[in-house]
């Protein structure tokens, strides 16, 4: 009899936890940023709690308890709805402006590598973020012949096969860390926003540190609300993911080329095994027509890409 109840109460365990973490997933942006930005951290590695269903299931099946197994289907359910639809090829043809931007990292050991690299995606416009003021001068030289037009502002930097106007530094920290460009594309006139938005860490008294970088994320959404132009392209390493709610100032008015137009998650950093995207393409005005991320160039982040048309 012993047993019997022993199982019973961990069948019944077994259903808390599943449809505990069924609402946890589905109720993301309830989760509090009070503490420690638990909210920002919980949705920034939202995609990998596909990993705690399947350590449920496994749980479940090892304790052959019918009723947590069926609970699993609840989380199960929830991710599918969140994700699946990541998960489609929405690729297409028909873009007439390709964009690509990257971290290129302050400490890379060979910039003229990752610099070669970039231009060898034939991408009409780049923005690289992190340049170190040592490697500025070997970006200028190794992208010279394929783009004619660069401007580079702190550690910002676009380059383009089309004229670069009206190019200023957005104000975003106390040091550039943005800059905005008129692009003169064949098809009209693009903004063009390349930005780096403060870094985050995990600390264990301060938990999910976002707090500057929430901060420069909506100066940045104030600039690009001011933007005259009907079309806008927004490039850059936002350090958070577009589900982070905390970001939403910024990317609630912008799409994004991945999600729009890519196919699978699009994670982008680390390079060496990508967890998370926090490297960007956000649109207004424009159509993405395919996105996608690019082989590592030396760097620690992924650089990403998407076709658009215009």
């Amino acid at each position: 009899m012993s047993s019997v109840g022993a199982a019973r109460r961990t069948g019944r365990a077994g259903v808390v936890a599943a449809l505990g973490w069924a609402g946890l997933m589905a109720g993301h942006a309830l989760v509090p940023n009070g503490i420690w930005r638990l909210g920002s951290l919980w949705e920034t590695v939202l995609p990998w709690s596909g990993a705690g269903v399947v350590l449920l299931l496994v749980v479940a099946v090892v304790r052959r308890s019918v009723p947590a197994v069926v609970a699993v289907l609840a989380p199960a359910l929830v991710w599918t709805v969140l994700f699946a639809p990541a998960l489609v090829d929405k690729r297409a043809g028909g873009g007439n402006l390709t964009v690509v931007s990257q971290n290129v990292n302050e400490e890379n050991p060979d910039p003229g590598r990752t610099a070669r690299t970039l231009a060898a995606s034939g991408a009409d416009v780049l923005a690289v973020e992190e340049l170190a003021s040592r490697a500025q001068e070997v970006f200028r030289r190794e992208l010279a012949a394929a783009y004619p037009y660069a401007e580079v502002r702190g550690g910002v930097g676009l380059w383009s096969r089309y004229p670069l106007e009206e190019v200023e530094p957005v104000e975003i920290m106390p040091w550039t860390r943005a800059l905005r460009a008129t692009v003169r594309t064949p098809q009209g006139p693009v903004a063009v926003y390349a930005a780096h938005l403060a870094s985050v860490r995990v600390q264990p008294a301060a938990g999910f540190t976002t707090a500057r970088r929430d901060e420069a994320a909506a100066r940045l959404a104030g600039a690009v609300r001011a933007e005259r132009l009907p079309r806008v392209v927004v490039l850059g390493d936002f350090n958070g993911s577009v589900g982070d709610s905390a970001l939403g100032v910024l990317t609630g008015p912008l799409r994004s080329a991945q999600e729009e137009a890519g196919d699978g998650f699009g994670f982008t950093w680390p390079a060496s095994f990508p967890v998370v995207r926090i490297d960007q393409v956000l649109v207004r005005g424009v159509a993405p027509r395919a996105a996608w991320t690019l082989p590592g160039t030396g760097s620690d982040h992924l650089p990403v890409a998407a076709a658009l048309r215009l």
